[in-house]
């Protein structure tokens, strides 16, 4: 890769529209789910499988099914993307009662 096509990367990679939002983690073998809340949604999904290829991932409930029925038996799910206007009454307050919500909506444990 070029000098410019690096310096272009990077600078349209700064420049990029980051959503905030609730994702989940589902494992189709067991029907459990997870839910975690994320600044932004679009780096979540790798952040969140290398951690768990790794065996490192805090949750352990999480950590064990990954181990027990590996990586084919999940998924990942946008649940509800926030926008900036929803989130000038307070970030993380105004997240956390997101997730609080998709975690008893759908049954699903906290990340």
């Amino acid at each position: 890769m070029l000098t410019e096509d690096r310096k272009a990367a990077v600078a349209a990679y700064k420049e990029r529209k980051v959503v905030a939002g609730i994702y989940l983690v589902r494992c189709g073998a067991t029907g459990a789910c997870w839910a975690g809340q994320a600044p932004d949604l679009s780096t979540i999904r790798n952040r969140v499988w290398f951690t768990l290829r790794h065996g490192s991932h805090c949750q352990r409930s999480l950590q064990a099914a990954w181990k027990a029925h590996g990586e084919g038996a999940f998924s990942f799910e946008e649940i509800e993307r926030l926008d900036e206007k929803a989130l000038e009454a307070g970030r993380e307050r105004v997240m956390k009662a997101r997730l609080a919500h998709w975690c008893a909506e759908l049954g699903a444990e906290g990340l």
